[in-house]
């Protein structure tokens, strides 16, 4: 069987920027095991299998893998996957902007596509989470010798380290400067003597309110235990629990806010994130995760029985 498939860069308007997704529009016929070994063989971050929904021009079903398994939920794949739908022909963008519902493992997703001039311009897609916030955290002696950052650059004045989950937890620690952030290297052994293992969070999300790019509000990365000392993974999944932290300190008043995030930097893939949320104080939180895509490559890929 023979497959199109596109692969996209996310949340970047450069080409060889941002995060790269590989999707399969029209992957009726495959199998689980086909697309896990399809993942294996692209090898990128992950890859997204579009289905179509009988008797809807506009609802599709998502199956999402990275190299190792399948996913129950992911940003990027969003973007990328809307991206290419309006790309190839077969979401039309007649309106200003066209809805689109995604269905992934976790449930449904609203996404919206901007029309610039007949192609896929910004694409923003809503979700609701009901976060946990827990102020429990190691000490900041801790968290500077797993991070191997100084002490002193954890910002302990407007922010503080909080593990927040939607599902998934992150422990989520605030610094003072971009520099910190960038330089930020996970000691392992560090790790394994603090009491953060206890904290069930496997995934640190570091950040820091000062950037030196004009678009982006934060600057933001992933490191943990299961993630390669060098590695600077995509943060898109990690925004539902950023939103919800930002929204756990009282200073933030209720009402709208839209942020930008970015990841990377000039010579490491940079991401930039529009994230919005309605900050309420209760429970639930709304948020709206937007960005841009860039189409890198396409090509066939004869998929064998298995």
């Amino acid at each position: 069987m023979s497959y199109q498939y596109f692969i996209v860069d996310v949340f970047t308007k450069q080409i060889f920027n941002g995060a790269q997704i590989a999707v399969f529009p029209h992957a009726e016929g495959l199998n689980v095991q086909q697309m896990q070994l399809v993942a294996r063989e692209l090898n990128l971050t992950e890859t997204v299998f579009v289905f179509h929904k009988k008797d809807s021009l506009t609802n599709r079903r998502m199956r999402i893998f990275s190299p190792k398994a399948e996913i129950m939920f992911a940003g990027h794949p969003i973007i990328a996957t809307a991206y290419v739908l309006a790309s190839c022909g077969d979401i039309v963008l007649n309106e200003k902007f066209t809805p689109i519902v995604f269905e992934q493992n976790s449930g449904l997703i609203n996404a919206t596509i901007s029309n610039d001039e007949g192609k896929p311009g910004f694409i923003q897609f809503t979700g609701k989470v009901s976060p946990i916030v827990d102020r429990f955290a190691p000490p900041n002696g801790e968290l500077a010798s797993f991070l191997s950052i100084p002490e002193a650059q954890i910002d302990t004045k407007k922010y503080s380290t909080r593990l927040v989950s939607c599902g998934f937890p992150y422990l989520i620690v605030p610094v003072y400067t971009y520099e910190t952030v960038r330089s930020a290297r996970f000691n392992f052994q560090a790790w394994s003597q603090s009491i953060a293992p206890q904290t069930a969070a496997q995934e640190i999300l570091l950040f820091s309110a000062k950037t030196p790019f004009h678009d982006a509000d934060f600057n933001a990365r992933l490191l943990g235990p299961n993630i390669g000392l060098h590695d600077d993974p995509p943060v898109g999944t990690a925004m539902p629990a950023f939103a919800a932290y930002l929204c756990s300190f009282e200073h933030l008043q209720k009402g709208t806010y839209t942020f930008s995030v970015d990841r990377g930097d000039t010579k490491n893939r940079r991401s930039l994130i529009n994230l919005e949320m309605d900050h309420k104080r209760e429970a639930d939180l709304t948020f709206r995760i937007g960005g841009e895509a860039v189409m890198v490559a396409e090509g066939r890929m004869t998929i064998p029985h298995v």
